[in-house]
């Protein structure tokens, strides 16, 4: 059937031009009108309704706002309803399960799809719903007694029942219940009855996961329509007889609230404007991943975790690429360690871990110590065929039992070997000349200087910054490398509280030896009580790499900031995200996006108070000012008399 739209009974809304032509010439006709009624004097009783009828015919002649809004035609089919381009389906509840969780209604809310749902409760007389509820339990009663005494089987439907109701009845008497006629009715759009059709399969299906009964409408295709618009007409009349607890468990709209008593404070949830409080060493793993755009404020949310973790006495370990971190860690005592070719600190990658309180072989930490620095070669040397390989493992060996490092060895007492002492070794072996050549650009070459000399940092501190900022763009994977490892024989020397910050971690995703160590690392960290931060805003470069997929998948804890439109899709995907979470990170502002605890997530807005604002902002506007107040200030101390 097809129904012509009505409203405006004198123009056709699609004709703007026409309306303004026939709209100015009934003004001009009522203005007459009044004119002639205004000459008469005194105005009679007559000329009032003479009026009024004017009115009304002018009213009748504007068009309206529903003219405006309504669509061209409408066209009742017996399963749907199609509103000019686009077509509707109504479906409504006719059965529950005997229990429902909290929030079972949030994956229809979430999903992908246009839809209107309709929910109408309508209170019921506790006395009329007691009368009957008791009739019900004699039924139960008599049936459960006659199965008794036949000596039939029990029937455990019957016996559920019968609980269930005794239950109920008890909860109504004493005020715990009330009871309803609960109605609930979805709409679903599509562009067309294909997709109409499917949509409403997959409604249905998610429904049925829930062990709840739908039904689409037939014959009642513009009623279902009805009942799901905001007007608060139910004009299908579909409801099922539920008590408090679970209608109040069928409320669409939930925010995880991730507030909990002990913690720091990460930010405040958009939705609810309450505090997201949590501690990340309750979680089955401490990991956490920062993903955002640059300028999105990742640094910024990393250094407010640190500022506030120190307060909580949590050791952190921070590889700086940026220089970004000096100001904290000045702010606050810690350690700033400047790792570069020139630089005196120096790392040496042969250390070895001192493992305290655990019943480890030294030959075990000697091979793990050989595998680990293999990974690292490759890193410095590029590709090694297999005879290459095999030989720099055997040199390895060498090169500590030239220390006299072996199974049987004491590593408190030991002086671990240097990457010259290495090249000695391949110097003297069969097939090793051209190893040594290539190590040689490492040892006495340009890049000298970074890995010959013994490990001279003190990790003492409770706060240690590693910066890489001065290392070339060629060193810098090496160099992070090496200050992993090194930060990983510590941690593992000495079991206490500790978080490491990772800062574009997407350096150590381009080549798969160095991913795959800090992917057993993440894997591996748990049981040393250390969390992992890796921060990236190369998210395409992360996500592409099989070993960043499994950091995420290791990590309890994610924070999403603003991200770009060309990683929004590997985003969406490798988090499971809706439409609606999609576009809140393609439109969020500075400080905002979605945190993620375990299988909690709410939007977040990233907060500070102006001393933690100065200490952790890196916008480089305040930082000028910052620089310009200090030297005005100087200035000033300068001209002071003495």
């Amino acid at each position: 059937m097809l129904l012509s739209n009505d409203f405006n009974q004198s123009t056709d809304p699609n004709s703007p031009g026409q309306n303004q032509a026939m709209l100015d010439a009934q003004k001009k006709e009522q203005a007459e009108l009044l004119a002639k009624a205004g000459e008469k004097a005194p105005k009679t009783g007559k000329a009032v309704r003479q009026l009024a009828e004017y009115e009304e015919v002018y009213k009748e002649g504007m068009v309206t706002i529903l003219d405006l809004v309504a669509p061209a035609y409408m066209e009742v089919d017996p399963r749907y309803l199609r509103l000019g381009n686009k077509y509707l389906k109504t479906m409504f509840v006719v059965g529950y399960p005997r229990y429902l969780a909290v929030g079972w209604f949030s994956p229809i809310i979430n999903m992908s799809v246009a839809l209107d749902i309709g929910m109408y409760f309508y209170p019921l007389e506790i006395s009329g719903v007691l009368e009957q509820m008791q009739r019900k339990v004699g039924i139960l009663q008599a049936q459960l007694s006659e199965d008794t005494e036949k000596g039939a089987p029990r029937d455990p439907v019957r016996e559920v029942a019968y609980q269930d109701l005794e239950q109920l009845r008890d909860d109504i008497t004493q005020g715990k219940e009330k009871f309803f006629q609960f109605a609930l009715y979805v709409t679903v759009y599509a562009s067309d009855l294909k997709s109409l059709e499917q949509i409403t399969t997959d409604v249905e299906q998610v429904f049925a996961t829930k062990l709840i009964v739908t039904k689409p409408v037939f014959y009642q295709s513009e009623q279902g329509f009805n009942s799901t618009m905001p007007l608060g007409n139910d004009e299908l009349l579909v409801s099922f007889n539920m008590n408090s607890s679970p209608i109040a468990a069928s409320f669409p709209f939930m925010s995880a609230d991730l507030t909990s008593d002990k913690g720091i404070l990460y930010g405040i949830n958009r939705h609810n404007n309450s505090l997201i409080i949590f501690d990340r060493f309750s979680m089955p793993n401490a990991n956490m991943v920062v993903f955002a755009t640059s300028g999105a404020g990742k640094s910024y949310a990393v250094k407010l975790e640190i500022l506030r973790s120190l307060m909580m006495g949590t050791d952190i370990i921070v590889i700086d690429p940026e220089m970004e971190y000096r100001d904290l860690c000045d702010a606050v005592g810690g350690t700033y360690i400047n790792v570069s070719l020139a630089a005196r600190s120096k790392i040496n990658p042969f250390d070895l871990p001192r493992p305290t309180g655990e019943n480890i072989s030294v030959d075990d930490i000697l091979r793990s110590a050989v595998i680990t620095l293999k990974g690292l070669l490759r890193l410095m040397l590029g590709d090694l065929t297999h005879e290459e390989d095999a030989l720099l493992d055997r040199a390895l060996l060498e090169t500590y039992a030239k220390k006299d490092i072996n199974a049987q060895s004491d590593l408190s007492r030991i002086e671990p070997p240097t990457m010259i002492d290495l090249e000695y070794v391949l110097d003297g072996m069969v097939g090793g000349a051209s190893l040594k050549q290539r190590l040689s650009k490492y040892t006495t070459g340009t890049f000298s200087g970074l890995f010959t000399s013994l490990t001279n940092v003190n990790m003492g501190n409770q706060l240690v910054v590693f910066s890489v900022r001065d290392l070339e763009d060629e060193l810098r994977p090496i160099g992070i490398y090496t200050i992993v490892n090194y930060i990983w024989n510590v941690v593992r020397s000495e079991r206490k509280k500790r978080i490491l910050a990772i800062d574009e971690a997407w350096w150590l995703m381009q080549r798969d030896d160095s991913a795959k160590f800090i992917f057993a690392l993440v894997k591996r960290c748990r049981k040393y009580y250390l969390g992992i931060t890796t921060i990236s805003q190369d998210v395409n470069d992360f996500l592409l790499s099989p070993y960043g997929r499994a950091i995420v998948t290791n990590s309890s804890m994610q924070l999403l900031l603003k991200q770009s439109t060309a990683a929004i899709e590997n985003v969406q995907k490798t988090f499971m995200l809706t439409e609606g979470e999609k576009y809140l990170l393609l439109e969020s502002a500075v400080g905002e996006g979605i945190f993620f605890a375990g299988q909690n997530h709410a939007a977040i807005k990233i907060i500070a108070s102006p001393t933690e604002d100065a200490l952790v902002t890196t916008n480089p506007e305040q930082l000028l000012q910052r620089e310009a107040a200090k030297q005005t200030e100087a200035a000033q101390a300068e001209e002071l008399p003495i």
